[in-house]
C-alpha cells in the first residue's frame, strides 16, 4: 500500500476543499453574516492539506487498491470537514446531524434532518446546496481537473469514483477527460440558472436550485422544495434538467464533436426515455382524479417521475397520498435510478438492462438447452465476467438494503418507513415513503440509524466497492 501517495492525494483534496469553502465565505460576507465558521474551516483545511501534500512518496505508482482507498477516504474526509461550518454556526447544533446532512449533500442524496431551512444563514444554505454540485460530478474528478495528477494515478481514481459499470475516456488523457466533463457540467448548470431567472426566481434561488439539479441532489432553499414557487414553468425547467443530468455525459461530448447518431443509437438512453414516458403515463392516469384533470395529473406525474428516476428528489406534492400502485412504480424508479456516467444514483439503467436480458437468456436456455444466446448491450456482447460482476453488484445491493432496513427497524417505525429509508439512502434519492415522504424528514431517526444511513449514502454514491474495500483487513496487508 502506497501510504505516502495516499496522503499526498488527500492533501490535494483538502487544499481544493479550502478553496471551495471560500465561495460560501464570500456569500456570507455579501449578506453581512458572521462567517467565522467558514474562516476556521478554511484555515484548518488549508493547513492540513498543505502538510499532507508535502509528503514525498518513495514511489508514485497507484494501483486499483490504492485508487479505491483514496476515493473512500476522500469522501469520508470531506464529509467530516464539510460538516464543521454547520456546527460552528449553530445552524445544525449536533455534529452527527451535521455529518448526516453533509454526507447527504456530497453524495447528492438529498435526505435531510432540517425541518425549516429558511431560518439558516445564507452562507450556510449556500454551502449546503453547493455540496450537491461538488459531489455530483465527483470531488476527485474535480481534483484531477485542476491539479497535476499523472495518467497512472488518474485512471484508478476515476474508475473508483465515477458511477456506472464502465468508465470511458473521452480523450487519451484522463485529466483532459475530467476537464471536458466539468466544462459540460458548468455550462448546463449556468443554462438552467438562466432559464430559472426567466421564470421569476432571484439569482440566489435560481443558482442554488441549479446546483441541486445538476448534482441530482434535491436540497432546496425552502421546506416546500420546488413546490414553494407554485410555477409550472419552474417545475418543467427543473424536470427537464433533472433528466438531462441523468444522461451519460459522454453523449454530450459526442454531440459537441458532431456525432449525434451516437446519441440516437444509445440503447441505455432509449430505455431510459421509454421508462420515463411509460411511468409518467401510468402514474398520471392514477392521480388525475385527485387533481381534477389529466393535464394536472401529467404535470405532477412527469415532475415526480423525473425527480425519482434521476434520484434528485425535489418535491412539489406529497406522493405518499397517491394510489398504492403509483407508489410501487416510484419505488421501482428509486431502485432503477439514472444512466451510467451521469450524476444520478440507483442501480443504473445499463445494469437493469443487462439483468433483464440475462434473465431472458436463461429462460431461453432452460427451454432449449442446446441454444446459444449472448447478452448484448449497445450492440456489443457482454462478457461472462461482466455479467457476473453485475449479478454480484445486484446481490450486494439487495443485501445492503435489507441490512440497513433491519438496523433502522430498531427505531420502531413502520416497515414502509424503515425499508424506504434504506432504499432511498443507498440509491441516493432523498425522500422515501411513510414518515419520510416529501413532507417529512430524517430527524425522527436515532443516532445509530443516522450513522447507518450516512454509511448507506456513501456506499450508494461510490457504488459499494470502495467503502467495502476500505473496511477490509486484506486491503491493509502488505503486498
Amino acid at each position: 500500500m502506497n501510504y505516502r501517495m495516499i496522503c499526498r492525494c488527500l492533501g490535494m483534496l483538502l487544499l481544493c476543499l479550502a478553496a471551495l469553502l471560500l465561495l460560501p465565505f464570500a456569500v456570507g460576507l455579501f449578506y453581512g453574516e458572521n462567517v467565522s465558521n467558514f474562516a476556521i474551516c478554511i484555515v484548518l483545511s488549508a493547513l492540513a492539506g498543505f502538510g499532507l501534500s508535502r509528503v514525498r512518496p518513495v514511489r508514485s505508482a497507484l494501483y486499483a487498491r490504492e485508487g479505491f482507498v483514496i476515493v473512500a477516504l476522500a469522501w469520508l474526509l470531506i464529509s467530516l470537514v464539510g460538516a464543521l461550518p454547520f456546527v460552528l454556526s449553530g445552524s445544525i447544533p449536533h455534529y452527527l446531524d451535521a455529518f448526516f446532512e453533509t454526507v447527504s449533500g456530497f453524495t447528492t442524496t438529498g435526505s435531510s434532518v432540517i425541518g425549516n431551512m429558511e431560518t439558516m444563514p445564507r452562507g450556510d444554505l449556500f454551502w449546503r446546496q453547493f455540496t450537491h454540485w461538488i459531489g455530483g460530478m465527483g470531488v476527485l474528478v474535480f481534483v484531477m481537473a485542476v491539479l497535476p495528477l499523472s495518467q497512472e494515478h488518474s485512471m484508478h481514481i476515476m474508475r473508483a469514483e465515477v458511477p456506472g459499470p464502465v468508465v470511458g475516456k473521452l480523450v487519451p488523457q484522463m485529466r483532459k477527460t475530467a476537464r471536458i466533463l466539468y466544462c459540460i457540467y458548468i455550462a448546463m448548470t449556468l443554462l438552467q440558472t438562466l432559464l430559472l431567472l426567466f421564470g421569476g426566481l432571484n439569482l440566489y434561488d435560481a443558482l442554488l436550485h441549479a446546483f441541486a439539479t445538476a448534482g441530482t441532489g434535491g436540497f432546496s432553499t425552502y421546506a416546500a422544495s420546488v413546490g414553494h414557487f407554485d410555477s409550472v414553468y419552474v417545475e418543467m425547467v427543473c424536470a427537464v434538467f433533472m433528466l438531462l443530468f441523468s444522461v451519460n455525459f459522454n453523449l454530450y461530448f459526442f454531440l459537441l464533436i458532431g456525432k449525434p447518431l451516437a446519441i440516437l443509437k444509445n440503447e441505455e438512453l432509449r430505455v431510459f426515455a421509454g421508462i420515463v414516458l411509460g411511468f409518467t403515463l401510468l402514474i398520471a392516469l392514477g392521480i388525475a382524479p385527485m387533481y381534477g384533470s389529466i393535464g394536472q395529473g401529467l404535470r405532477h406525474a412527469f415532475f415526480n417521475v423525473s425527480a425519482v428516476i434521476s434520484t434528485t428528489g425535489f418535491g412539489t406534492v406529497d406522493f405518499v397520498t397517491w394510489p398504492e400502485y403509483t407508489k410501487w412504480l416510484l419505488l421501482l424508479l428509486m431502485f432503477c435510478g439514472a444512466c451510467a456516467g451521469s450524476t444520478g444514483g440507483g442501480m443504473k439503467v445499463s445494469r437493469v438492462i443487462v439483468l433483464g436480458k440475462t434473465a431472458l437468456a436463461e429462460l431461453r436456455r432452460a427451454a432449449r438447452p442446446r441454444s446459444v444466446t449472448r447478452v448484448r448491450l449497445e450492440g456489443q456482447g457482454v462478457s461472462a465476467e461482466g455479467i457476473h460482476t453485475i449479478l454480484v453488484f445486484f446481490g450486494l445491493y439487495i443485501a445492503l438494503i435489507l441490512g440497513f432496513a433491519f438496523v433502522v427497524s430498531f427505531d420502531g417505525y413502520d416497515i414502509t418507513t424503515s425499508f424506504t429509508a434504506a432504499l432511498t439512502c443507498l440509491s441516493n434519492v432523498g425522500p422515501g415513503m411513510g414518515l419520510i415522504g416529501p413532507t417529512g424528514n430524517f430527524s425522527i431517526f436515532s443516532p445509530l440509524s443516522k450513522l447507518a444511513l450516512s454509511f448507506a449514502m456513501l456506499l450508494g454514491r461510490l457504488e459499494i466497492y470502495p467503502m467495502l474495500i476500505l473496511l477490509s483487513r486484506r486491503t491493509w496487508r502488505r503486498g
